[in-house]
């Protein structure tokens, strides 16, 4: 399948668009979601898109790092009829290597259950040195 990966920053409008499209919508609480995406699509550290041949988006990865230890993907998805062709694990290396590259970069995100199986494909392990505290209400739904 032919396709290209590019730094680019795309709207609120899109990403909605694109996550009715995979499974990675769920991951999002209800509450202020819009408000929530407009933030996160603007302000991202590095905001990377696939796109197909007609240019339409089959694939985001968005990252948080300081370009120098640490790198949190807090997303990736690809649509769902182009999972499985490499889309995901190319986007991931890409956002890896603009942060400084595995060298440098410790890399970290939170899964869902049925997201473990593609992380661990690309080398990743559960660590036991992450620490959380969530005081946000958060009410789960699928973005349609």
């Amino acid at each position: 399948m032919e396709y290209t990966i590019n730094e680019e920053r795309i709207t609120a409008d899109e990403y909605i668009e694109f996550l009715k499209h995979t499974d990675l919508g769920s991951q999002y609480p209800k509450e202020r979601f819009r408000e929530r995406i407009e933030t996160l699509v603007g302000r991202v550290a590095i905001s990377l898109v696939a796109r197909d041949k007609e240019k339409k988006i089959i694939g985001v990865c968005f990252g948080i790092t300081d370009f120098a230890y640490w790198l949190f993907i807090t997303d990736i998805g690809v649509v769902r009829e182009h999972t499985g062709k490499g889309i995901g694990s190319a986007l991931v290396n890409r956002l890896h290597e603009l942060a400084g590259g595995s060298d440098n970069i410790i890399m970290y995100t939170c899964v869902n259950e049925n997201a473990i199986p593609f992380y661990e494909k690309i080398g990743m392990k559960k660590p036991d040195d992450v620490m959380m505290l969530n005081k946000i209400q958060w009410t789960d739904f699928v973005v349609e």
